[in-house]
């Protein structure tokens, strides 16, 4: 097996843990924000990596567009933080790094220990079904969760602006 294959997806995930870096680690809330929505692409990119296009591109349509979106607005709305610094204390960030190379070791012999048969790709016939189930058996379902989201996003402008008052 050749190692060059391998080189894009030893990028996109240097780009990936990065820019989640960035993330975590960013003063300002609005940054955090930005970066989150390049992680996101980023994941779309790995997403393609997999020849899952279809989740590749939802990915970037309703996480990176979508709610990056409205986490910008919800931030920006309620003025809590704008302009202002978010402290680390430098012993969450060593709990932190405990954290995730705990959860990163658990995965990684989760990962080694499956069968080949797993590491596959997707049938292309599976995102007709997806679409289907998603417009047929559960348009309802998937509609009355939009209609919760907006509800949701409304009641956390409304608490927000009580309290600016």
């Amino acid at each position: 097996m050749s190692w060059l294959p391998m080189v894009p997806f030893a990028l996109l995930a240097s780009a990936l843990l990065a820019c989640a870096w960035c993330v975590v680690t960013s003063d300002d809330l609005v940054h955090s924000v930005l970066w989150l929505a390049l992680t996101l692409v980023v994941t779309a990119g790995v997403y393609v990596q997999l020849q899952a296009e279809f989740i590749a591109a939802v990915q970037v349509l309703l996480y990176a567009g979508g709610v990056a979106v409205l986490m910008i607005f919800a931030v920006l709305l309620t003025k809590r933080l704008t302009g202002e610094r978010i402290p680390h204390e430098s012993g969450n960030r060593v709990r932190a790094a405990l954290a995730s190379l705990s959860v990163f070791g658990l995965l990684t012999a989760f990962i080694l220990r499956m069968p080949a048969s797993y590491a596959q790709p997707a049938q292309r016939s599976a995102t007709k079904v997806l679409g289907e189930r998603f417009l047929v058996d559960y348009a309802l379902p998937f509609e009355v969760l939009s209609v919760l989201l907006v509800a949701t996003m409304i009641g956390a402008i409304v608490i927000a602006r009580k309290e600016d008052a």
